[in-house]
């Protein structure tokens, strides 16, 4: 992949990612992750690991965005979910979590500089680099995501958007070799199961309490 290419599927995966997680409306969020999985599948396709695009596309897009999807609807005596996201965030937190986020880059940078000095880290594959401060901002918007958001299907939203940046961070800084190439299909699979027994947990939660919260009017 070249330098440019990178920047280019880098920056549309950000985007893709900032509008699944700041859109209010949940169906357009879920139908926008699902296009954010298949860029990442393009992405793995352009990185010339032609099973990691496979895996994306069936486990990241199909599968997980199916089931993201079913949280919305209506099964059996569980009523269907608003489709817009009405609950109100606790503004005094959220400078701590832009701050939890920020931390967390600044960290990650940190380390970056320290594999460079030690020259454990090559800058010979310069597309796949390029890839490495987007991953870095994905994982920072799904951090945030998560600790901000009270609605769980949005939080599941997080956790897929969290991992897809680990798995490019994963990439970007040790390569696509086999071995990576296995562990981020396991955790693939890992986020897909998550993602299942969550849905069921919100709809669950839904169906017993007419909530979609893990919290209550007072705290968690």
């Amino acid at each position: 992949m070249t330098a440019s290419l990178a920047w280019v599927l880098g920056g549309l995966l950000v985007t893709l990612a900032g509008c699944c997680l700041l859109d209010r409306h949940l169906r357009r969020a879920c139908l926008v992750f699902i296009v954010f999985a298949l860029v990442m599948s393009l992405t793995w396709w352009q990185l010339g690991t032609p099973w990691l695009a496979a895996g994306e596309a069936l486990l990241g897009s199909l599968l997980t965005g199916a089931a993201l999807l079913h949280g919305l609807g209506r099964a059996g005596d569980v009523p269907r979910l608003e489709q817009r996201d009405t609950t109100v965030h606790r503004g005094g937190e959220a400078p701590v979590r832009w701050f939890a986020a920020l931390g967390w880059l600044i960290l990650t940078a940190l380390a970056m500089a320290g594999l460079l000095v030690t020259e454990r880290l090559s800058l010979d594959a310069a597309g796949t680099l390029a890839l490495v401060p987007f991953a870095m901002v994905v994982i920072a918007l799904g951090l945030w995501a998560f600790a901000h958001h009270r609605h769980l299907l949005r939080r599941l939203l997080a956790f897929n958007v969290l991992g897809s940046g680990v798995f490019l961070l994963l990439a970007g800084l040790a390569g696509h070799g086999p071995e990576v190439q296995g562990l981020i299909l396991v955790g693939l699979a890992v986020a897909l199961v998550g993602s299942v027994l969550g849905v069921l947990l919100l709809r669950r939660l839904h169906a017993l309490k007419d909530s979609v919260t893990l919290e209550t009017e007072a705290g968690p």
